[in-house]
């Protein structure tokens, strides 16, 4: 049997590389969402259209998605610490400079460089896990960097959301990037020295052959499959869920903002995951989240608010298990070329949010509530035999 290498729960290092990727989850995903939930507030202060304001957010996410492979490839070459560091005290720092935005243009173009920085950190953070912690703990420690991003994500809506009351937009945004830089300053100082890394020469066409090659893997297919779709389903549903509790439900558009507090149950989920992973496999993990986030999805047609409102609690917990458990399971499917296939699955993640989000508003505007409910369904049935497929395929 060969020898286990890896650090291990027990490690003195093992504790400080956990905090450090929760801390990089934190810091990164509160900056990408920073703007979220100022965009009414952007729309009144800066005179733009509410879909000029919501390029705030969709300038980060695209660059972030388009820069994340020349990201991972540059980490084959400089290394995953490296570039963990630099990317996440980047896109923090960059983020004390967007509140001084005299106008959209401006914002957007910040926003978009932010993103450019931000790529670093969902790029390699993956792959320095899988690289640098011992197989049988991998799933743990993956799951608590994933809680990181959805407390992070959480945070970034919220912090600036309740600063709102007291102050005005700009500083209540240089706070919350203030926040995220300080703990990007942690992760840079918790995170261990890289013992597993091998840099190697990189070239373009070195790289797009290794691409090609993890897209002949039936498992790493199957997970970046799982990736595009599940995580376009979650934001479509989370797009347009607000508008049904308003003209169905009766809340008012500060009550529905809450609704974002059902990330917490991804937070808990995640980490959850991880645990039963390491205990009973990826794939029957894998393949009961897909299960239950498609229950929860149905329950969301439900005319009663409580049982909508539970149907969104199971999930959205159910999708940041099947995440974390599928985010996991890359680093032991690609044998070779790590940081290419995280980034791969990640790219599939960002551009699943995109365009199936974009795409899904016209069925939204088209069709009853129970009738997106059941085409975002057929959708997730999809994940749901991946995920049942992969369950054969699990790794050793």
């Amino acid at each position: 049997m060969p020898p286990i290498t890896g650090l291990r729960r027990g490690d003195r290092e093992y504790p400080r590389a956990v905090l450090a990727m929760l801390a990089a989850g934190l810091a990164t995903f509160n900056a990408l969402y920073a703007t979220q939930a100022l965009l009414p507030i952007l729309v009144e202060d800066l005179d733009i259209t509410p879909t000029e304001a919501a390029l705030t957010v969709s300038a980060t996410t695209g660059m972030l998605a388009v820069c994340i492979v020349p990201m991972s490839i540059l980490s084959e070459r400089f290394g995953r610490g490296r570039i963990l560091v630099i990317s996440a005290l980047a896109a923090t720092a960059l983020g004390l400079f967007i509140p001084l935005a005299p106008n959209a243009a401006a914002l957007i173009a910040l926003r978009g460089l932010q993103g450019i920085a931000v790529a670093g950190v969902p790029a390699v953070a993956m792959t320095w896990l899988s690289e640098e912690v011992a197989p049988l703990d991998l799933g743990r420690a993956m799951g608590i960097y994933i809680a990181g991003t959805t407390v992070g994500g959480l945070t970034g809506r919220l912090i600036p959301a309740g600063l709102l009351e007291l102050m005005g937009w700009r500083t209540a945004l240089f706070i919350a990037s203030t926040i995220a830089l300080l703990t990007a300053i942690v992760m840079t100082v918790l995170l261990p020295r890289q013992k597993n890394f091998t840099p190697k020469q990189i070239g373009l066409r070195s790289e797009v052959t290794a691409m090609v090659g993890h897209l002949r893997n039936p498992q790493l297919l199957g997970l970046f499959l799982i990736a595009f779709v599940g995580m376009g389903v979650f934001v479509s549903l989370y797009n347009y869920l607000g508008f049904r509790m308003i003209d169905h439900f009766g809340l008012s558009p500060a009550l529905v903002g809450v609704v974002f507090l059902m990330y917490l149950s991804g937070t808990w989920s995640s980490s959850r995951a991880g645990a039963m992973a390491d205990r009973y496999g990826q794939g029957t993990v894998l393949a009961g989240g897909a299960a239950l986030m498609l229950v929860g999805l149905l329950s969301t047609a439900s005319g009663r608010l409580p049982l909508a409102l539970l149907g969104l609690f199971l999930f959205t917990a159910a999708f940041f298990a099947m995440h974390s458990t599928a985010s996991s399971w890359i680093g032991l499917a690609a044998t070779d070329h790590r940081a290419e296939a995280s980034s791969m699955y990640l790219f599939s993640y960002y551009a699943g949010s995109s365009l199936v989000g974009a795409a899904t508003g016209a069925v939204f505007m088209s069709v009853s509530w129970t009738g997106f409910v059941l085409v975002l369904a057929a959708m997730l049935a999809l994940v749901v035999v991946i995920a049942v497929v992969l369950r054969r395929r699990r790794p050793a």
